[in-house]
């Protein structure tokens, strides 16, 4: 099958959410421009690496006064995902990026592969290769990108008081309580 390189230029919305109840989430991102939805999931770890690599490369384009750094973000934080929510690939590797001549920040998810030459570089114009999502955002995008990815990591299970593991409905095996049920 052809490699895809999907690319989405300053979207209408670029945004992580979830199916399924804490504990059983899959967490998606998701590129919406025109009629045009595009969703790809990815590990929760990832979502929360993306989402303070993005943060911290807003905070030193601001620093460094590049215009429009400072805008507020963009985006309803509280709206669901939207439809067709369809898994496109599970991404495997995330790449950001500064435009400085346009002024955006590029995320680059790639498809995970279980090829031991994943860390190979493919060039866009290769035919074979691992499936991309390509998303060009404007600093207030991908500020509202953050928010809503806080909030989304934040509705999760709460952590444990003592080991600060993920807590079960039913409670889980504390290592700092020796084993005893939490």
């Amino acid at each position: 099958m052809a490699r895809r390189i999907l690319i989405f230029d300053k979207p209408d919305r670029f945004v992580c959410g979830t199916v399924g109840p804490a504990g059983q989430r899959t967490f998606f991102l998701q590129a919406v421009q025109g009629p045009r939805v595009t969703s790809v999931v990815l590990e929760k770890v990832q979502v929360a690496v993306l989402a303070e690599r993005l943060g911290e490369i807003i905070m030193e384009i601001e620093r460094r006064g590049v215009e429009g750094a400072d805008a507020p973000a963009i985006g309803d934080p509280s709206r669901p995902l939207d439809e067709p929510l369809r898994e496109e690939f599970r991404v495997g590797a995330i790449a950001l990026a500064w435009d400085d001549d346009d002024k955006v920040l590029v995320v680059e998810a790639r498809e995970q592969t279980g090829d031991e030459d994943a860390d190979i570089e493919v060039d866009d114009d290769d035919e074979e290769g691992p499936d991309l999502i390509r998303v060009s955002l404007a600093p207030a995008a991908a500020r509202g990108f953050v928010e809503r990815a806080s909030l989304v990591l934040a509705g999760g299970r709460p952590p444990c008081p003592f080991c600060g593991q993920p807590l079960d409905p039913q409670g889980h095996l504390c290592p700092r309580r020796n084993g005893f049920l939490n």
